[in-house]
């Protein structure tokens, strides 16, 4: 069975996001590859000192075929250093995974597939 690791933020970490609904669009997202019949889940962090470990926690948790980097680390300007840091961290601590990067939480099964065996 494949294996799909969607690494983003923890959207209940940050201000002014409705962090249930956005909680609600990634367990859509994990039906959707339960329906294909691929085992996935989600690697939220904290966008504070913490999230490193967080990283690589879930990075080390098994083995993945593909990790999804969300647009939320990956887009915002100031989020920059963490995008680094998580590329880096999916270099060293998965290396047998490939690297796919969704626009939105909607489209995490679709950029996954890209890389899926």
């Amino acid at each position: 069975m494949s294996s799909v690791l969607i690494l983003g933020y923890d959207p209940r970490t940050i201000p002014g996001v409705d962090g249930d609904a956005m909680v609600a669009a990634l367990d859509a997202q994990l039906a959707r590859f339960a329906e294909l019949g691929v085992d996935a889940a989600t690697g939220l962090v904290a966008p504070d000192d913490t999230a490193e470990a967080a990283a690589v926690a879930a990075l080390t948790s098994r083995d993945w075929d593909v990790v999804v980097i969300g647009g939320g680390i990956r887009k915002p300007e100031p989020a920059l250093p963490l995008f680094e840091l998580v590329v880096n961290l999916v270099r060293r601590h998965a290396p047998g995974a490939a690297i796919a990067f969704n626009t939105g939480i909607a489209d995490s099964v679709e950029a996954a597939r890209r890389w899926l065996p």
